[in-house]
């Protein structure tokens, strides 16, 4: 009789405390599997779709079955008022976002940062549904606490997939836009509730940003006219006259190249 004991399996596998322990493999069915290692066990999720491989009501997930029932709503009374999602729907909503949560968690560790801006941006639409259509004002509020970190984690996954391409200044771009949501939502939800004083300066996610945007920007190409214009006001202030001269003549011609080609370019244009 064939043994269902996992023990087997953990033992050459051993659990990391603290660490998030993951691994890609191929199932039986041919198609990769993602694994995480529990304290108690393993969590195997497909890559695509659900994590669980189901379709629940035939729809990848409960959440396009919910958009799909919104927008025949919205079809059939020409407006999405009376629109709303019953406190089970919610419940289940957010249980299948935890799925996502993991997996999202996991592709990150395994640098799928494609697979982590999907997830993410996906379980950010759970909390626009619950949020805009819940029946209770529990369900609406219950997974807001989590929206920062899910800004921060999708910021990340697209910052990183700009930095293998090596773009860094979209890098950037894709930071300074995450780090002003995460400032709009803290602002916004400030205003509405004065118990919750948490600021943009408070935010760990939004420090965890601030370090990406620090690592990114060291490694943006410095321009050649500021490089020149520092090294100019150095010599100036240690009264290295004859080396201020020098490069004032360098900037003079680097400027002069680039307003050459500047002109090129538009005449090109026209």
């Amino acid at each position: 009789m064939a043994s269902h004991d996992l023990k087997r399996i953990l033992a050459n596998w051993s659990y990391q405390p603290g660490q998030i322990t993951v691994r890609q493999i191929t199932g039986d069915d041919g198609k990769p599997k993602i694994q995480m290692r529990l304290d108690l066990g393993i969590l195997q999720m497909e890559t695509e779709g659900r994590p669980d491989g189901q379709r629940p009501f035939n729809c990848e997930s409960l959440l396009e079955y919910h958009r799909n029932r919104l927008k025949e709503y919205a079809r059939v009374n020409g407006t999405d008022l009376g629109f709303e999602l019953t406190s089970d729907e919610c419940q289940s909503l957010r249980e299948e976002a935890v799925m996502f949560y993991h997996r999202y968690l996991s592709l990150f560790v395994l640098e799928d940062f494609r697979g982590v801006e999907r997830d993410t941006g996906r379980n950010l639409e759970v909390l626009d549904l619950c949020r805009d259509y819940a029946a209770e004002e529990d369900d609406a509020e219950a997974l807001e606490p989590y929206r920062c970190y899910l800004i921060m984690m999708n910021t990340r996954a697209k910052a990183h997939q700009a930095i293998r391409r090596e773009a860094f200044k979209t890098a950037l771009a894709y930071v300074d836009a995450g780090l002003s949501e995460i400032e709009s939502y803290l602002a916004e939800r400030e205003g509405d509730d004065e118990d919750d004083e948490e600021s943009i300066e408070d935010s760990s996610e939004a420090a965890i940003l601030r370090a990406l945007r620090a690592e990114i920007a060291q490694r943006v190409p410095e321009d050649p006219v500021s490089a020149l214009q520092a090294r100019l006001e150095a010599a100036i202030v240690a009264e290295r006259y004859e080396e201020a001269a020098e490069i004032r003549d360098r900037l003079q011609k680097l400027r002069s190249r680039k307003r050459r080609r500047r002109t090129g370019d538009a005449g090109g244009k026209a």
